[in-house]
């Protein structure tokens, strides 16, 4: 059983063969689920749900420090597991409907917090000149995992057949557990210190590189909060895809962030700097979100092309973003790596709010407009950090 498990000497392989059985895991539900809530609930309902997800995550993370310091990473990342676990089985079985909001709850918290768990294991076997290539291949284990997700989520959900899919989820949680469970007993934690929300808010603000990673990260993570929660919905209730060509669709769609995450992270280590790469992503990420609203019909192909290229400005700054801000700090900087984290807890609150807000005026289709028109704000904080090369 043991030599099953441990498969290689190397953490970082480990810790790479985790992150991708968890991040298929956890993405399985990823795009079916604001539709799911949206069928028990409403469309302005979900986004409310998002919302008190974040958070109440968000208010977690103060407490991570103290929960890091008695558990340890290693018992933390196992309990936060099983807890993914439960929660998935709850959303595949639960008929009530408070019931299932609130395993959805459970299973949002608990998700975001192993990726901040698997942050620190990553962080702790890094080191600087490597941080890249290192960070681009953990992105791309993960991406593999987005990658396989939707085409098997859009099969096994048919029509409505929701409970499929988080049974899936939660039945590959078992090896992700075991995984965790068997190798990763003996990591030695660093000093965690309380995240001291104001000082380390501070702290980034203090430093312009940092602020501007910081804003970077944020739109980024806008982006994706308002593309995981609204495209879905638009395709299958406005556009008329089913839930097998939408999967189809979002696979291709991810195809970017396993094909070009690792060789802009080498560029970023040995070539070229974060400043000029972080600027054509978002050029590319605003020019193809602005299109969306233009494409009126269902052609396959038109849309597939159109996100594929979204998402490939949003590769790059995903790894750009990342490796730059983990070359500025180190494993024992864990308030400042959760303050970083926080930027999607924060744009996953901030997003649906705006457009709920939004939606009581305009159609849906018009968000992708306002959503472009925001991308370009990233050119802002992307010519203004100063290159690690």
């Amino acid at each position: 059983m043991n030599r099953i498990f441990r498969l290689g000497s190397s953490a970082l392989f480990i810790l790479y063969v985790l992150s991708f059985i968890f991040t298929f895991s956890s993405s399985l539900p990823n795009y079916i689920s604001s539709t799911f809530l949206a069928g028990l609930t409403s469309e302005q309902a979900t986004g409310f749900i998002y919302i008190f997800c974040a958070v109440v995550t968000t208010a977690i993370f103060v407490f991570m420090p103290a929960l890091f310091r008695k558990y340890g990473n290693y018992r933390l990342t196992l309990y936060l597991c099983v807890m993914v676990f439960l929660s998935s089985l709850g959303l595949a079985f639960g008929k009530n409907v408070y019931l299932v909001v609130f395993c959805f709850a459970l299973n949002y918290v608990a998700i975001t917090l192993v990726s901040l768990c698997l942050d620190v294991f990553i962080e702790h076997n890094s080191e600087d000149a490597d941080t890249g290539t290192i960070r681009s291949i953990y992105l791309t284990a993960i991406n593999i995992a987005w990658l396989l997700s939707p085409w098997l989520s859009g099969l096994l959900v048919g029509t409505d057949a929701y409970w499929k899919v988080f049974l899936a989820a939660a039945s590959v949680m078992i090896p992700t557990t075991l995984l965790v469970s068997y190798n990763l007993k003996n990591f030695k934690d660093p000093e965690y210190s309380d995240l001291k929300f104001f000082a380390t808010a501070r702290e980034v603000s203090a430093s312009k590189n940092l602020r501007s990673v910081f804003a970077c990260s944020f739109l980024l993570n806008f982006f994706f909060a308002w593309m995981v929660i609204y495209t879905p919905l638009y395709l299958n209730k406005y556009v008329g895809f089913s839930w097998v060509t939408i999967g189809l669709m979002f696979t291709i769609m991810l195809i970017p962030f396993v094909l070009v995450q690792v060789p802009a992270g080498e560029l970023a280590d040995r070539k070229y700097g974060e400043k000029e790469m972080l600027s054509v992503g978002f050029v590319v990420m605003a020019i193809a979100t602005a299109l969306i609203p233009l494409v009126g019909d269902g052609n396959f192909w038109i849309w597939a092309v159109l996100l594929f290229v979204g998402r490939t400005g949003a590769a790059i700054v995903q790894v750009m973003s990342d490796t730059y801000f983990f070359k500025n700090i180190g494993e024992k900087n864990v308030d400042v790596i959760m303050m970083y984290r926080l930027m999607s807890l924060l744009a996953y609150g901030a997003a649906p709010l705006v457009a709920i807000v939004f939606l009581w005026y305009f159609k849906i289709e018009y968000l992708f407009f306002v959503l472009g028109f925001l991308m370009l704000f990233g050119l802002r904080y992307s010519v203004a950090i100063r290159d690690t090369k």
